[in-house]
């Protein structure tokens, strides 16, 4: 499925066509931030003034059409934890998360889910029948500690159903740029109980290194969990080969901004768009 570019109130953004649900995979235009942060930062911890952060955010919200105090976040460490949270647990723009989580689901529409990447994969789950979505940030670590595993358990707690469950994956480092040790491919095979066909490409001008395509890698994995893989959508835009769109850290050398991934139930009865 092709992801569909979006422009609302100067703020530019993809959606997935499979996701009824309202949702953003944002890129960095349509901001106010300047220099190596320029435009549409979201990281509070990036170094932009505080004023230029807010205002990126009123502009996400008014382009997506939610307020920005619904929102909520994650401090994202990397980890396979996943949290199941409520409008309750909206987050105030430069105050501490009380809690740590590379995953968040959700059944109460009054809530805004956001992760948050510059290569990582980000990964929106939605069940629209029965009301609960997801958002997951899939770092490589977090991915072959199988935080898309333990996502779509904490979806079925709150009443999904992983045969009904659709998932977009947003653009990310792709198979190109992600080139990495031998470490990371064996525990790639691990994750996947070995099926890596297709997902490994050995580096010929580096020994011992080879590409890795993590969004397949989850893509697959996600198909193991029993989701329809006419249900999952992947985007194909790599973060370091679109660096003018995206936020890329391998590319900038840690001299970036952060990109969001959004959804909320917000506005969708429960029981379309299956």
């Amino acid at each position: 499925m092709t992801f569909i570019e979006t422009t609302t109130a100067g703020v530019t953004y993809m959606i997935a066509p499979n996701i009824p649900a309202r949702h953003a995979f944002t890129t960095r235009l349509g901001g106010v931030s300047g220099g190596y942060l320029a435009s549409l930062n979201l990281g509070e911890h990036r170094g932009d003034a505080p004023e230029n952060v807010r205002e990126n955010y009123r502009r996400l919200g008014l382009a997506l059409g939610f307020d920005p105090a619904r929102l909520v976040f994650t401090k994202q460490v990397h980890g396979n934890a996943v949290r199941a949270v409520t409008a309750a647990d909206a987050h105030m723009l430069f105050t501490p998360v009380p809690y740590e989580a590379d995953g968040i689901v959700t059944d109460d529409p009054e809530a805004v889910l956001i992760c948050f990447t510059a290569d990582c994969v980000p990964v929106l789950l939605c069940d629209a029948r029965r009301g609960v979505v997801g958002a997951v940030h899939c770092g490589w670590r977090s991915s072959v500690a199988d935080i898309l595993g333990a996502a779509v358990a904490r979806m079925e707690e709150l009443g999904a159903r992983r045969q009904d469950i659709r998932a977009a994956i947003g653009p990310s480092i792709g198979y190109c740029c992600f080139e990495v040790g031998p470490e990371v491919v064996g525990a790639a095979e691990a994750y996947l109980g070995g099926d890596t066909a297709g997902l490994v490409r050995p580096n010929p001008a580096a020994e011992g290194k080879s590409f890795l395509d993590l969004r397949g890698a989850n893509a697959r994995r996600l198909a193991q969990l029993g989701l329809d893989p006419a249900n999952i959508a992947v985007s194909g835009e790599c973060t370091v080969c679109s660096h003018d769109k995206y936020w890329s850290h391998r590319y900038t050398k840690g001299q970036r901004g952060s990109q969001g991934a959004v959804i909320t139930l917000a506005g969708l009865s429960k029981g379309l768009g299956q």
